[in-house]
């Protein structure tokens, strides 16, 4: 069932939003060779519990994986989601996909962004524009009367328009009650197919891009997923709300 937010679940979810949109640029502004993964996610939380919130991603579960032990997610190159930060210090010309989910008022807030490290290649350079660019392509059009996999189909086209593949095996979703609500919203699709978009919708829309094929496998940690021919990968995520013609980002500070 697709749930339908109210004004004042809408406040609450917009507010859950800027603490995800903050925490995001704080972790960005700290990204730097030699700096670690765990450091970053120590940076968040406490940004995060500074702000009467809760991680949403710390020990959160799914299917057979134990709960998830950081407090954001930290994706470095060919790992495409859900890495889990750790001491391994960032090195030059890496990317890391930082992606953060925030509690506050029993209502949620998700958004990811992916940042270079130092220097990078123009191939790396070209992987981040084109993820970025085709997560814009997919909110516009985000409008009423459309449906889920227009989105899909705007981001998919312009992505292999670029020479570069999206991830199939995982998608977009609602947010907003739960971390995870419907519809799922992949990253692929024909136009005109898929739930009708309404007003009062909040989504979570996340094109995740590959340079190589889109194939992936899970790493043996139960939780990191990285390509399967070990090309980067880029991700990045907004939550939205659908708002007659003008999709509302609601994931900006």
């Amino acid at each position: 069932m697709i749930i339908i937010k109210t004004k004042k679940e809408i406040d609450y979810i917009r507010e859950s939003c800027r603490i995800v949109a903050e925490t995001l640029q704080l972790m960005k502004s700290n990204v730097t060779p030699g700096i670690t993964t765990l450091e970053l996610d120590h940076i968040a939380e406490d940004y995060i519990t500074s702000n009467d919130a809760v991680p949403a991603f710390k020990g959160y579960s799914q299917g057979n994986a134990p709960g998830f032990p950081g407090s954001v997610c930290t994706s470095i190159d060919e790992a495409v989601v859900h890495g889990i930060p750790n001491n391994r210090p960032l090195k030059e010309g890496e990317i890391v996909s930082l992606d953060v989910g925030v509690l506050k008022n029993n209502y949620y807030g998700d958004a990811a962004i992916s940042v270079a490290v130092g220097n990078i290649s123009i191939e790396k350079k070209e992987l981040l524009e084109v993820t970025e660019k085709s997560l814009y392509k997919g909110i516009e059009q985000a409008r009423v009367g459309n449906r889920v996999h227009d989105i899909s189909a705007s981001v998919q086209e312009y992505v292999e328009k670029n020479g570069f593949s999206v991830v199939r095996d995982l998608c977009g979703h609602g947010v907003g009650k739960f971390l995870h609500e419907e519809p799922s919203i992949p990253n692929f699709g024909k136009n005109g197919t898929g739930a009708k978009l309404k007003n009062g919708m909040t989504l979570a829309i996340e094109p995740m891009v590959n340079a190589g094929s889109y194939s992936v496998v899970t790493d043996s940690d139960g939780w990191t997923v990285i390509t399967a021919d070990k090309s980067p990968s880029a991700h990045f995520e907004h939550t939205i709300l659908i708002n007659g013609n003008n999709p509302e980002i609601l994931t900006v500070c």
